[in-house]
């Protein structure tokens, strides 16, 4: 059996955490759909609405980050920095996904999952444009 870098296991670990997020998402939706009786599409229920730009939200996000993280892992970041990144993740899309589950959640939690997910891809990236061009460049 080949030989896993450790680091990969703490990203396996969180893009697991993040699938139950999603799964829970994905349910919400669906019982939001039985309740509204809306098969298809949002029937222009303004919850209907809300609640799948949640759940797509967190697929536009969370996929490309935990990308970012696998490619971290992949050049050698420690555990200790991708257990960092990735329960600012999880906390993130936990947050932003609370806010989207609830007709009555406060605004709050919205901006605070979306800025924490900004800013966390944000700093991923960099590091990896620098990380990139130290490896081409030495």
């Amino acid at each position: 059996m080949a030989e896993v870098l450790p680091a990969l296991y703490v990203v396996a670990f969180y893009a697991g955490l993040l699938g139950l997020v999603h799964l829970w998402l994905m349910a919400a939706v669906g019982m939001a759909r039985g309740k509204q009786k809306v098969s298809i599409g949002d029937g222009g229920d303004p919850f209907m609405i809300r609640i799948m730009r949640g759940q797509a939200n967190f697929c536009e996000n969370v996929p490309i980050t935990l990308v970012f993280l696998l490619i971290m892992a992949l050049l050698g970041t420690p555990a200790w920095v991708l257990h960092l990144f990735g329960i600012t993740l999880l906390a993130a899309r936990l947050i932003h996904g609370w806010h989207f589950t609830r007709p009555d959640a406060p605004g709050w939690q919205r901006a605070a999952g979306a800025g924490l997910t900004v800013l966390l891809q944000f700093a991923i990236v960099a590091g990896l444009i620098v990380h990139g061009l130290n490896g081409m460049m030495g």
